[in-house]
């Protein structure tokens, strides 16, 4: 099993990214993603029940980002816009365990991490 994470890079304020994520070897019913900024803890960004297509957002990114995903690609985006510099963190995609189909927000709820890309939101 594999995450993928890709799309991170450097974008003024208000500007946007598309963060990817892509999943080999098995599919899951819910993903997220967190990010980790420097010096703080890792934190809830947003998660997506495959599926069903419901979603969940931490306050902080409300409105601005959005989840989607595409089957055919077993691929999960998170579309980014109107970005801050408080946004600048490594952004990391992660996976509940098979049969899982709660959200859940709490980090230790998934069990698949892939590796982070990072994002820099300069002012």
């Amino acid at each position: 099993v594999q995450l993928q994470a890709s799309g991170g890079g450097l974008v003024q304020a208000g500007g946007s990214l598309r963060l990817s994520c892509a999943v080999s070897g098995r599919t899951f019913d819910v993903m997220g993603w967190f990010r980790r900024a420097p010096g703080k803890e890792r934190e809830f960004v947003a998660a997506i029940n495959w599926a069903g297509g419901s979603t969940v957002y931490a306050d902080s990114v409300e409105g601005r980002f959005t989840l989607s995903r595409d089957y055919a690609e077993n691929t999960m985006y998170l579309q980014m816009n109107s970005l801050k510099p408080e946004d600048t963190a490594v952004y990391y995609c992660a996976a509940r365990g098979r049969g899982i189909t709660v959200l859940r927000q709490d980090s230790y709820a998934y069990a698949y991490w892939g590796q982070g890309t990072l994002v820099t939101v300069s002012s």
